[in-house]
């Protein structure tokens, strides 16, 4: 268990409105920062700061974020505190985290830098500690050149929009807080809490259950779970075979990984492993490949998990909370089994929240971020890796032959169209000729198929999907809302 933290009270204050004018241009005399020059939209997206390094992701940012980050947690919890650090194997992860820790530090906190590591393992060691928040540096499944900074809260959960504003208006200078005076943190390098995410992993487990006799697979990215991934799976017994698992800054994610499953299918069947994992570069999604080199999803992770806890009856109102991409053939056999579905907008964050609402335990995305609450409170691949491995070894059956027993997609085609507009981008919805193709594919699919289309929260696209009983139906449609969108939104 992770030391606890002395709790004593901050001297952080609330400040006037009248003020804020004076705390925006007396940044650079009282704490050496300076206000950046901001996008006019958010900053926050649905997955934290996201960008590629050397345009919006800086160390000048970043080090903002730090101190912001720490200002506001610092308020909202009424203490001094720990704020948990950790990074992904991109490049520019050592110079943002170094950044960023220098801001949390002048806004007096102490800072547990972990390293390398998955986003879950910031978020679980911040919700067993004493720690006022956590910090991730990675930019998920983006390409090397792109970072992220993710915030959570206290509870090892996301930051809540709320206090995200309020960080972005401390970098806006538009701040109602901040700090009464000089108040320097500390920082501590703190790797070996890595291990004890590790062995938290494990522990539902071991008593139930080990992989003796599994052969595995696992597709690391170039990641953060390198060095864990492989060391949990072989301490629960199975045979281990790795993909791209050294840290890798300039081939994370690069035609590997969960959002590339391709040599891992190969390799599986090269192999004859009984499954196989791939990862994204923070190891917070995985996606399946069964013993036959087919692709598992999130849905069938979810399904077949799903039916799992129902049959423990751990699973409350056999509730799974997913999202608007979730396959209605996922949804239907969900239905057909007495369980119900709540679909929320794309985004880990969106199903998180709509699960504390409803009191959901299981719930996730389609793209591999899996929440089951029984065991965190985030996405987890790696907890998710371990947990199919074992209801595969359980059952006595093939993960090729739960699927088989699950159900049947209907055809869904996902399209990404690429608008570096930004304004346009997120303006979509004011374009009347794709508005118009949009309800025209409606009417004619009716209640045979689905249209999605939304802007990326995480890269500068436009995506378009079209789920319907047949794939010529899928293409045709697909094909045309693609060329509205090329005609009217890109430059």
């Amino acid at each position: 268990m992770v030391s606890s933290i002395t709790r004593t009270q901050s001297n952080i204050r609330e400040i006037s409105a009248s003020e804020v004018e004076k705390l925006g241009t007396g940044l650079e005399q009282n704490h050496g920062l300076n206000i950046l020059s901001l996008p006019a939209n958010n900053l926050f997206g649905t997955d934290g700061i996201r960008g590629k390094v050397g345009e919006l992701l800086s160390a000048p940012l970043a080090l903002q974020v730090g101190f912001w980050t720490g200002v506001i947690l610092r308020h909202h919890v009424g203490r001094k505190g720990v704020v948990i650090v950790g990074q992904d194997s991109r490049n520019s992860s050592d110079m943002l985290a170094m950044a960023l820790s220098a801001g949390l530090t002048a806004a007096g906190i102490e800072v547990w830098y972990l390293g390398l590591c998955p986003t879950p393992c910031v978020a679980y060691l911040t919700s067993i500690s004493a720690a006022i928040g956590g910090v991730m540096i990675s930019a998920s499944h983006n390409p090397p050149e792109d970072n992220g900074i993710k915030v959570f809260g206290a509870d090892g959960t996301k930051l809540s929009p709320a206090l995200q504003k309020k960080i972005e208006d401390g970098l806006r200078g538009n701040a109602l807080v901040t700090d009464g005076g000089i108040d320097c943190g500390r920082h501590y390098s703190r790797p070996e809490l890595v291990q004890e995410y590790g062995a938290a992993l494990q522990t539902p487990l071991q008593n139930s259950v080990n992989l003796q006799g599994m052969k595995i697979v696992l597709d690391l990215a170039w990641g953060a779970a390198v060095g864990l991934a492989p060391a949990v799976f072989q301490e629960m017994g199975a045979e281990v075979i790795c993909l791209h698992n050294q840290a890798d800054g300039d081939r994370i994610n690069v035609n590997c990984g969960s959002t590339h499953l391709e040599i891992l299918q190969a390799a599986v069947q090269e192999h004859k492993a009984d499954l196989g994992f791939a990862f994204d570069g923070d190891a917070d999604r995985v996606l399946a490949v069964d013993n036959t080199g087919r692709s598992v999803n999130g849905d069938y992770i979810l399904y077949l998990w799903g039916q799992h806890l129902k049959q423990q009856q751990q699973l409350p109102d056999n509730l799974i909370v997913s999202t608007v991409m979730a396959n209605l053939g996922f949804e239907r056999a969900w239905q057909q089994q007495g369980g119900q579905l709540i679909r929320t907008a794309v985004g880990d964050q969106y199903v998180q929240a709509e699960m504390l609402k409803t009191g959901g335990m299981l719930g996730g995305e389609q793209s591999g971020h899996i929440l089951c609450r029984h065991y965190g409170m985030t996405g987890d691949g790696l907890l998710t890796a371990l947990h199919i491995a074992s209801l595969v070894k359980q059952s006595g059956v093939s993960l090729a032959e739960l699927v088989d027993q699950s159900f049947a997609t209907y055809p869904q085609l996902l399209r990404n169209v690429r608008v570096t507009d930004r304004d346009r981008r997120l303006a979509w919805q004011d374009c009347e000729p794709l508005q118009k193709a949009i309800a025209s594919a409606e009417a004619a699919m009716g209640n045979n198929g689905r249209i999605l289309v939304r802007a990326s929260g995480t890269e500068p696209v436009i995506r378009v999907m079209v789920e319907a009983v047949s794939t010529e139906l899928a293409n045709y449609w697909t094909d045309e809302l693609v060329a509205q969108v090329q005609k009217h939104l890109v430059s």
